[in-house]
């Protein structure tokens, strides 16, 4: 074993296994939940508005991959470049991919990056984004997922060298409800909450929660209606999420559009016209443009009404992280 693992305790060392070097590693997902609470058990670390990543180093070859396992490499070549000056001999470390709205992290202005095919590092450092790395999977041969939370984070500190744009997630023990004050005080999205003792689990878990100061959910797009008055292109957005295999209608989205996201949008959207509605359910709107399930947004809103459908909804932007199958109304958990 190379030095990184001196610090780990017996117990510690005899759980790492020799391991080849593996192409995919499925994701852990945090829970949604309404508890608010503070244990010293627990570390808090601020939820980031932003896209998920899994970045894979392997003697200076690097790919990053999105949490739905697409190459991000030409997307974000300033990351790329970033990686490329590490002194381990391999790893795979999880986080986040963030841009800021001054001091708050903006998926809206991660738009600008998010989803685009390629583009070169000239460009891409005119729109500079920032790697917050919160979890290590694997390093130098070593699978880490077994290890409990604390171990994996001393060798995350360890093993990657920080430096803008990558940076390390900092957490704070025990302080959750002050940590989920805080954080919405200063216009955070919230707090994601983590058992010190949990291994890392390739599946949404308890160990895991998320503490929101505010509701965000991922969509599927299924339609659009007309343009009204002074705005071009198409008035609102009709969304929907899986119930099983059923498709169901979560009700129409008006506000947070600029006049290029609506060009943009529009445009990607007109590639899935469907001739036919995606759901069974009558919607009360009209000059509706129907789509076929594909795309998937993000979207802000107050609460969900009795009926199943979104109280003042406003759009975030377009994910190409999460295949449509996958959106399920996401409800809070009690534990």
């Amino acid at each position: 074993m190379t030095n990184y693992f001196n610090n780990l305790s017996p117990e510690e060392k005899s759980i790492l296994k020799k391991t080849p070097f593996p192409d995919w590693y499925k994701p852990m997902l945090a829970t949604l939940t309404n508890e608010r609470f503070s244990d010293p058990n627990w570390i808090y670390e601020t939820k980031f508005d932003g896209e998920r990543a899994l970045t894979y180093y392997r003697s200076g070859e690097i790919k990053i991959f999105s949490r739905n396992q697409l190459n991000l490499n030409k997307t974000y070549p300033d990351l790329v470049e970033a990686f490329q000056k590490q002194n381990a001999d391999s790893f795979i470390v999880d986080g986040e991919i963030v841009s800021f709205e001054k001091n708050i992290t903006s998926f809206s202005r991660l738009q600008k990056r998010l989803g685009v095919k390629e583009i070169s590092l000239k460009e891409a450092l005119k729109d500079p984004v920032y790697y917050y790395i919160f979890d290590i999977l694997f390093l130098n041969g070593f699978d880490l997922r077994n290890l409990p939370l604390k171990a994996r984070q001393k060798l995350l500190k360890q093993g990657i060298m920080y430096k803008d744009p990558l940076r390390l997630t900092e957490g704070v023990v025990e302080q959750g409800i002050n940590s989920y004050k805080s954080a919405c005080k200063k216009g955070w999205e919230g707090v994601i909450a983590k058992r010190l003792d949990a291994t890392y689990q390739a599946r949404r878990s308890p160990d895991w929660l998320k503490f929101k100061c505010h509701r965000n959910q991922e969509l599927i797009i299924i339609g659009y209606t007309a343009p009204k008055g002074t705005r071009e292109d198409f008035g609102a957005l009709l969304v929907g999420f899986y119930e099983g295999k059923k498709l169901h209608y979560a009700g129409k989205v008006g506000t947070g559009f600029s006049r290029e996201t609506l060009a943009s949008l529009k445009k990607k959207m007109d590639k899935h016209i469907s001739l036919k509605p995606p759901i069974e359910e009558r919607v009360k709107e009209q000059h509706i443009t129907w789509l076929k399930p594909a795309l998937v947004g993000e979207f802000d809103f107050t609460e969900w009404t009795k009926n199943g459908k979104l109280r003042h909804p406003r759009y975030k932007g377009l994910r190409d992280d999460k295949d449509a199958k996958e959106v399920v109304k996401e409800e809070p958990h009690e534990f």
